[in-house]
């Protein structure tokens, strides 16, 4: 491949990254607007779901948000029933955040159940090989996104 043809191709996966990436965040915003929580709610609802149990340290290491912010998360998220606080057996100073999966399942299930189905057809598409390339490439961007969010939330902390 020439460098022209090279060049041609690297802008337009450029171009389809960064649509894929703009109609991500509007699709998560219009997601979040139905279920009546904040876009950024509903991302870091999707993070703490991730995990039996938090504290709220944890969720401000995994998000990056101040302590404040992650207690006006907590509260608000807390009071759509979708995690709970719960003292910890050994130290009653520390809260444990549990996430309520079924009252989040209950709420996010019906919005995601056919985008779900239509990613498994698309994927259905692809060879055992390509879907093993695309892998590759989310695993390897998520990790320069993470190395550069850490990088700037260091920097924002200087």
């Amino acid at each position: 491949m020439n460098d022209k043809d090279h060049n041609f191709l690297i802008e337009n996966f450029r171009l389809a990254s960064r649509q894929y990436s703009d109609a991500s965040i509007f699709m998560h915003e219009a997601i979040a607007r139905k279920a009546g929580l904040t876009g950024s709610d509903h991302k870091y609802l999707g993070l703490i779901l991730q995990h039996e149990e938090l504290t709220a340290g944890d969720i401000a290491k995994l998000t990056g948000l101040t302590t404040g912010a992650v207690t006006g998360l907590i509260d608000r998220l807390e009071k759509k029933k979708l995690l709970k606080r719960q003292f910890s057996k050994d130290d009653r100073r520390k809260v444990i955040i549990k996430p309520q999966v079924e009252n989040s399942m209950k709420l996010l299930a019906p919005i995601f159940n056919e985008l779900q189905q239509k990613t498994l057809e698309l994927i259905a598409t692809f060879s055992e090989k390509e879907i093993q390339t695309i892998e590759r490439y989310f695993k390897e961007a998520t990790s320069i996104m993470r190395e550069t969010t850490n990088a700037l939330n260091n920097k924002s902390n200087d």
